[in-house]
């Protein structure tokens, strides 16, 4: 059982968005990887599918997940699991940063477009 501490994890960043990695592959985790993400505001989000499903639980803040097409808000305390092969995206259109942990099975890939799955640096 390997221990794992914030203060160890690796970050990541796109414009505007922050993924800490707290469990994956590389850090000794077997079944899922555990990040959080912090969006900050005004960020909107980028369309993607997953190979498996994924799940948010929101810590801070507010957001709006579209998932095929249909529009969420995630606030602090509520989540939502999304089914592999949705569509999603998440913005941040509020006044401060929206943080989530996310968790996706060991495995999972994610898709842009047309364009090969890839697994990202954060769940890898």
């Amino acid at each position: 059982m390997p221990m794992l501490f914030r203060s160890d994890a690796p970050t990541f960043g796109l414009p505007g968005i922050c993924f800490t990695t707290l469990s994956s592959p590389r850090r000794g985790a077997r079944e899922n990887a555990v990040w959080e993400v912090t969006v900050d505001p005004g960020v909107a989000g980028s369309p993607h599918r997953l190979t498996r499903e994924e799940t948010f639980v929101a810590l801070e803040g507010s957001a709006v997940v579209e998932v095929d097409g249909q529009r969420h808000e995630l606030a602090a305390g509520s989540a939502l699991v999304v089914d592999a092969g949705q569509t999603l995206s998440l913005s941040n259109a509020g006044p401060q940063p929206f943080r989530a942990l996310a968790v996706l099975p060991v495995g999972g890939q994610a898709v842009i477009g047309d364009g090969p799955a890839f697994t990202p640096a954060w769940a890898a």
